[in-house]
């Protein structure tokens, strides 16, 4: 192969992140590399949200396809926009080293942080695992929905008078806007989303690129995805759900991992943690999905789908 195409969304993040696998792949693999941009009709329609149009598969279709028909030889997706379920014919192939995992505080004030925020602050986010988490311990805050990409959510800051935005630590670092976070929130305060940080490299089943590709892994950062998917497949969960979970090194050959199932207006948290051995990645985060699902979680489960759903 003289060359290899990788299919990518074409924000500017989505584009950085290819470029970086792009020059793993240069380097590691000695073959020179194309990007191929591709809009998904999740970044097509930026003014609906997720939950009304279908949830975060909406930003893989059309990249798969590419991979499927020819036009890509391989895909670069952020982790967590993954659904559990791939397109049949492919599979990831590696996950490289995951940058910060945690949730950023973008505030007007510098210097501000989640407990300093004064009361009726207006804090804007689109994800309902944040604004739940949030309400669970400031429910003096008003949240406001935002869409878009991380430079138009950080000018909405301004044009929508918010006194803060919420974001991932990941997107602003790749970006070079390190320097926009006032705060990176403790897990403790809101836990990320499943694979937050981390990229994901697909490609075609059975294909000897595949191989190859896999000189791209970090042993970490995979057994942390491995986890933290395990809990979202279990949980069949969607963008519509407040849902968390993070996996970290625990004791030597072990992962901690914490998840947690919210209402949407944060008023109840169902949580838990576990250690599990990293060579059972998947089926711990799915044992703790488990025990989440036994506490409660399973009723909450099924009337928060009866709420997105009505």
């Amino acid at each position: 192969m003289t060359r290899i195409r990788i299919a990518t969304r074409a924000s500017e993040l989505a584009l950085v992140q290819a470029r970086y696998v792009a020059g793993r792949i240069e380097e590691e693999l000695q073959v020179a590399t194309q990007l191929v941009p591709l809009k998904t009709t999740g970044d097509r329609l930026q003014h609906v949200s997720l939950a009304e149009i279908g949830g975060k598969g909406l930003f893989v279709k059309e990249i798969e396809e590419a991979l499927l028909d020819g036009r890509a030889d391989v895909a670069v997706h952020s982790a967590k926009d993954l659904p559990v379920g791939l397109a049949s014919g492919l599979e990831l192939v590696a996950f490289p080293q995951r940058e910060d995992c945690r949730d950023a505080l973008v505030a007007r004030e510098p210097e501000t942080t989640l407990g300093s925020l004064p009361s009726g602050a207006r804090v804007g986010t689109g994800s309902a695992r944040r604004g739940a988490q949030l309400q669970n311990r400031r429910t003096d805050l008003v949240i406001v929905p935002l869409r878009g990409n991380v430079p138009t959510r950080l000018r909405k800051l301004e044009d929508e008078n918010l006194d803060a935005v919420i974001l991932a630590c990941a997107g602003l670092v790749r970006l070079g806007l390190e320097q926009r976070i006032a705060e990176r929130i403790s897990p403790d305060w809101i836990l990320p989303a499943v694979a937050q940080g981390t990229l994901a490299i697909e490609a075609r089943s059975g294909d000897p690129l595949t191989r190859d590709l896999a000189v791209l892994e970090d042993p970490q950062t995979a057994a942390s995805a491995a986890a933290e998917r395990g809990f979202l497949r279990r949980l069949g969960g969607d963008c519509t759900v407040p849902l968390a979970c993070l996996a970290e090194a625990g004791a030597p050959g072990s992962l901690r991992v914490r998840g947690l199932v919210a209402a949407l207006d944060g008023s109840r948290i169902i949580r838990d943690e576990l250690e599990v051995r990293v060579d059972e990645a998947a089926s711990g985060g799915a044992g703790l999905a488990e025990r989440i699902l036994a506490a409660g979680g399973d009723a909450l489960l099924a009337e928060l789908r009866s709420e997105t759903a009505g």
